[in-house]
């Protein structure tokens, strides 16, 4: 899932983005309203934290201007303002949450997980693909009953593919969701996780999960006889 959190303070912006990236979410940072509308128009973000009290345009007016736009993604709003006035307000701006500074940071990521099921594109607890089960809930998966152990980042990848079971999801798809902005289009990375990934959900199975169209994408299925897919 990638996530835009805007935010003008640069310890804080850090300090959030790297407890959710450690969480395997993809994060931007913009820092004002002009950055943050220029971001949501060329990315595609699964949820926005946003702060409320920044310089210049703040969190209010940001949140109204996404919206206007039809931005339809989650916005969690973030704020050291503590008043109900404040509050109904970022929610008649369309704002989805609101959390008040200083929050523990257990809280902000279930905020963040119960806001991520509220997606606008349908949504479950449990995705099967043949065998294999990804819990998103608990963030687990198993294949025949038994846990497989997946870092991070190789959850993410597997939950995006699980969501879309059945689909191509083209290189540049599936980066645009798991990895943010700095990600180097050049690089290797998405293969050598498909690699990490086919070897703990694949290799002790006949049936082969995890397929690739080289030079296409990747899908995954326990359809056998999903066409022309290299192994």
């Amino acid at each position: 899932m990638r996530i835009l959190q805007v935010e003008d303070e640069p310890a804080a912006a850090r300090m959030l983005a790297k407890g959710l990236r450690e969480q395997g979410y993809a994060v931007d940072t913009a820092h004002d309203g002009a950055e943050a509308t220029y971001k949501v128009a060329i990315n595609q973000y699964d949820l926005i934290i946003l702060d409320i009290v920044l310089r210049g345009q703040d969190g209010f007016s940001i949140c109204r201007d996404l919206r206007s736009t039809g931005f339809s993604s989650p916005i969690l709003m973030l704020t050291a303002r503590d008043a109900v006035d404040d509050r109904v307000r970022g929610l008649d701006v369309g704002a989805d949450d609101y959390l008040t500074k200083p929050f523990d940071y257990l809280e902000l990521l279930a905020r963040v997980r119960a806001l991520l099921r509220r997606r606008p594109s349908p949504y479950v607890d449990v995705i099967e693909v043949g065998d294999l089960r990804v819990d998103i809930k608990a963030r687990t998966v198993t294949r025949c009953n038994r846990n497989i152990d997946l870092t991070a980042k190789e959850y993410t990848i597997l939950e995006y593919l699980a969501s879309r079971k059945g689909q191509l999801v083209s290189r540049e798809d599936l980066s645009e969701h798991a990895w943010d902005e700095n990600f180097d289009p050049f690089s290797n990375l998405i293969e050598v996780y498909i690699l990490r990934l086919r070897k703990k959900i694949d290799v002790t199975h006949t049936i082969k999960l995890l397929r690739t169209r080289r030079g296409e994408g990747y899908m995954l299925t326990a359809e056998p006889h999903a066409p022309a897919f290299d192994d």
